[in-house]
């Protein structure tokens, strides 16, 4: 008798785990079924999946593996606690992080999402306290006739213009291989405008942003690598079109976009501007003499942001090591009240360059655009030698 009711208990075990098997596997197809017949917005998509992921703690994701492989726990950091699953689970169906105020407060506070975004890539110094500051001033303002003044160039200044590519350098030829325009071409620096001290007034429609890249092509064709600089007034159009001064890289889409069509020697291309931001985080000295600070920035709401990224990095370590504390480092942006792209989109190779601050003379900005062409020079001739091996 015992064991026969031994036998039953066990065969009703059996049933009840293939009962379970098998109304396991239905409702999977069902959920399949439910998935896969939704209508797309609907869906879970692999983004969004990415988004809800994105900002977790990565030892979340080490602490899972190592729970299926154990030569994963050793390389669990000390100093963090094993993360509690109604912690993750918290934050992905709220996306509020419990020990940081910051993403509550980021929702609620005008302004202060500015403090929850990421610094991929920090340089020397750089927190969130002096992450670059785009303005957004009244195009009037933008426009308006001011006096600005120039300082008589020192010979030093002057050097990169009397140089030239015959000194045994490699060279591109007639080839322009990289385009650098200004979508803010008009952004100034105060201690280039008299009696101006309001960083959302600082433009000029000659002394500005585009000096600088003038001087950054005059570098690279010193170091033989063709440059143009494309000198459209970004602001004229947004006056002409009726458009604000947030549509201006909407307006610098259509120039970008004519110059990768009409010269298919292009093979990086750069947005200069100046930061807004006060103060002496734009300003390095570096052998006894000053120089601009440089932020890269990457707009991060574009499928293939990681692509440009890749160049960012590769850019801002070759910096660090022959300047070291030039760059500012590597700044994603996205989220409400950014652009998010710059034009980033229309080539793996385009970077946005914030060179400096409203604080900064021209001539510590040519220094930083010579160095810059120094390094980007290394770079390019070092892929170029690359390609030729391979």
């Amino acid at each position: 008798m015992i064991s026969n009711s031994k036998g039953k208990k066990q065969i009703n075990q059996v049933y009840k785990r293939s009962g379970i098997y098998i109304i396991s596997i239905l409702s999977l197809f069902v959920l399949i079924g439910i998935l896969t017949t939704a209508k797309p917005a609907y869906r879970i998509s692999s983004q969004m999946i990415t988004e809800w992921t994105s900002d977790m703690d990565s030892s979340i994701f080490l602490y899972l593996l190592g729970l299926e492989n154990r030569a994963f726990q050793q390389a669990y950091p000390e100093d963090k606690t094993i993360p509690k699953p109604t912690t993750a689970l918290f934050h992905i169906a709220t996306n509020i992080k419990p020990d940081d105020p910051r993403s509550l407060l980021g929702k609620e506070l005008p302004g202060f999402s500015l403090f929850d975004s990421r610094v991929l890539i920090a340089g020397e110094g750089t927190n969130y306290t002096n992450l670059p500051i785009e303005s957004s001033p009244p195009l009037e303002e933008v426009l308006k006739e001011r006096e600005a003044v120039l300082d008589e160039e020192s010979e030093e200044a002057k050097e990169k213009d009397d140089k030239t590519k015959n000194d045994g350098k490699p060279t591109t030829g007639d080839k322009e291989v990289v385009y650098i325009y200004n979508s803010h071409n008009r952004e100034s620096f105060l201690p280039h405008l008299p009696g101006v001290t309001d960083p959302d007034l600082a433009h000029h429609k000659e002394v500005n942003i585009t000096k600088v890249s003038d001087r950054l092509a005059a570098s690279l064709e010193a170091e033989g690598i063709g440059a143009t600089v494309d000198n459209t007034d970004i602001m004229s159009i947004l006056n002409d079109k009726g458009w604000g001064y947030g549509q201006s890289y909407k307006a610098s889409r259509d120039v970008v976009k004519e110059a990768f069509a009409t010269n298919k020697d292009i093979k990086f291309a750069f947005d200069l501007h100046r930061d807004s931001i006060q103060g002496e985080a734009t300003t390095k000295k570096i052998d006894g003499k000053n120089y601009a600070r440089i932020m890269i920035v990457i707009g991060a709401e574009h499928k293939d942001y990681e692509k440009n990224l890749a160049l960012a990095t590769k850019l801002h370590y070759k910096l660090e090591d022959k300047y070291p504390g030039l760059s500012r480092g590597v700044y994603p942006k996205k989220g409400p009240g950014v652009n998010g792209i710059y034009n980033q989109d229309l080539s793996e190779n385009l970077l946005v360059l914030e060179m400096g601050g409203v604080d900064n003379h021209l001539e510590e900005l040519y220094r930083s655009a010579d160095a810059l062409a120094e390094v980007f020079s290394e770079f390019y001739w070092d892929a170029e030698k690359v390609n030729s091996d391979s």
